[in-house]
């Protein structure tokens, strides 16, 4: 008799990213793809990389991170969120790039067995993605260890790292790091949090030569993340929530974006997998939490069941759009330069408003306006100087970034 298929479907759902990951570890390694004749290089005892940090399995590391909102920036792949709206609150990458190939260090690129971590809060979606990478990964000849973040936002939260690292440590994942992190206030608490924790995500991947990292996010958490995105009034870059693969070099992989909430909850039951509900997801404080609670289920009420369904479908069309839309707006950028690199006003004109936009969007983060703090009535404003002219003056973006028309060119430059 086999698992029980809520189980049956997470482990599907990471097995199949560990595929993924095992093919593209062996083009960057120069190593045979599994199934080759020397395919035994991913055998059920992986040699350790030459540079990676030297980890007892029975030891537990426990760091602490001071957040710095400039490092987290660097870091984090959330860190431009609210791009094309006025909220960083719900957007979980930064618009533009589609996800590119992983880059690892390349003494870890020779090693015969990538590494790949779990971030595991202790909630279900998490315990659930940390049981299914415990049980498949060994399969393929992958090591499989844990991250979990102490945000230190609630009394004992220390206490529960501290059970969430036995947690790992029990279904077998080595190595196994909880790390403090100093959550900060810039974006709001929710974006605060998130920045802190990415940084710390990214730095332990660095800190132990990580292939990648898994995060649990579901399908519940992309449509909470379209809304979230459709009532701030942003684009569709926005609107297409969570990839599957994102984060710098594609180190963030998300198993879990076809898999509902219910699914992942019902896999620890039926593994008996202790799972710790964290009270700020029913805070009715945050803006998530209310849309958890109360928006989606009087959507469902209102419109029947599979809205969840009809959310996360519309985030992958919305990004297959923004993608088609960004590689556009990369390829006429060229064209609509004069000799000198200047913006010909003329040539803007004469394409698509979503193209044309785009084009502004890069110009102004390339003079120095960050990411995060551009928002869509920014670009607007540059937009008029082409589509409206009437002699008006220099429009001031974030960053010190001044956007002025001069002589039939638009000039975007440091003010």
């Amino acid at each position: 008799m086999g698992p029980h298929p809520a189980v049956a479907a997470i482990r599907l759902a990471v097995r199949r990213v560990l595929h993924d990951i095992l093919t593209e570890h062996s083009r960057t390694s120069d190593a045979p793809a599994p199934g080759s004749p020397r395919a035994t290089s991913y055998g059920t005892s992986p040699a350790t990389p030459p540079t990676a940090p030297s980890v007892t399995s029975a030891a537990t590391t426990f760091t602490t991170v001071a957040y710095d909102p400039t490092a987290a920036a660097a870091y984090d792949p959330m860190s431009h969120a609210g791009a094309h709206g006025t909220s960083r609150e719900p957007s979980y990458e930064p618009p533009g790039t589609p996800p590119q190939e992983p880059a690892h260090t390349a003494s870890y690129e020779r090693s015969p067995s990538p590494l790949v971590l779990v971030a595991c809060s202790g909630g279900a979606d998490s315990m659930a993605l940390a049981s299914a990478l415990a049980f498949e990964a060994p399969k393929l000849g992958i090591r499989a260890g844990a991250v979990t973040v102490d945000h230190g936002l609630q009394p004992g939260s220390d206490l529960r790292a501290e059970e969430v690292v036995l947690r790992m440590r029990e279904l077998g994942l080595d190595p196994v790091e909880s790390i403090a992190v100093t959550v900060g206030r810039e974006g709001g608490p929710e974006a605060a949090a998130r920045d802190a924790r990415y940084a710390a995500l990214d730095a332990a991947a660095v800190r132990h030569g990580a292939f990648a990292v898994l995060l649990g996010h579901t399908r519940d958490d992309q449509a909470e993340t379209v809304l979230l995105g459709l009532a701030r009034g942003s684009g569709i870059r926005s609107l297409s929530g969570m990839a599957a693969v994102s984060g710098a070099g594609g180190r963030y992989r998300r198993p879990f974006l076809h898999i509902d909430r219910q699914t992942a909850r019902k896999a620890c039951m039926v593994q008996s997998l202790p799972v710790w509900d964290d009270p700020h997801n029913a805070d009715p404080a945050y803006t998530r939490s209310r849309l958890r609670q109360e928006g989606l289920p009087a959507l469902e009420k209102a419109l029947g069941k599979g809205v969840v369904e009809a959310l996360a479908r519309t985030a992958q069309l919305s990004r297959d759009d923004a993608d088609a839309l960004d590689s556009w707006a990369r390829q006429a950028e060229a064209a609509v330069r004069d000799s000198a690199g200047l913006l010909e006003c003329a040539k803007l004109y004469a394409l698509p408003p979503a193209v044309r936009r785009r084009i502004l969007r890069r110009a102004a983060i390339e003079a120095g306006a960050p990411a995060g703090a551009l928002f869509a009535r920014h670009i607007e404003e540059v937009d008029r100087l082409i589509t409206g002219w009437r002699g008006q003056g220099a429009i001031n973006l974030p960053g010190k970034v001044v956007a002025q028309r001069q002589g039939g060119r638009l000039v975007i430059r440091q003010g």
